[in-house]
């Protein structure tokens, strides 16, 4: 008998992944023409999206229970994507939900980068 071989428990993603549509904005500061000066989000860039919803660990649960929602949204890495910072926003195109950012990471294999999302939270 062969030995059964160990499978990655890691799903590779693809485009069928992406069912979403997200914008990602930058904060921008603008003269209101009397000296004052006052920030405004200003979208960069939308593209496909996958989600992925967070349900275990303290913290997660911690704010849930303060009418937070945590998700990790992933994309395909792009010239426009690696600009992006967690002082950003995230928008979900269709719902209109904002999300910041808390965390960025590039994938292993580069071609992906994964945001840390919150929404229910104060928007920079």
């Amino acid at each position: 008998m062969a030995k059964a071989r160990k499978r990655s428990m890691a799903k590779s993603r693809s485009a069928g992944d992406l069912f979403h549509r997200y914008a990602f904005d930058k904060r921008v500061e603008a003269d209101r023409g009397d000296g004052v000066k006052v920030g405004a989000f200003v979208e960069q860039f939308q593209c496909r999206a996958g989600v992925i919803n967070l349900r275990g660990g303290e913290t997660v649960l911690a704010g849930r229970l303060q009418g937070q929602h945590s998700k990790l949204v992933f994309i395909r890495s792009s010239e426009a994507a690696r600009l992006a910072t967690t002082e950003w926003r995230a928008r979900d195109v269709r719902s209109g939900v904002l999300f910041n950012i808390r965390e960025i990471t590039l994938s292993d294999d580069r071609m992906w980068l994964d945001f840390l999302c919150q929404s229910g939270v104060a928007a920079g």
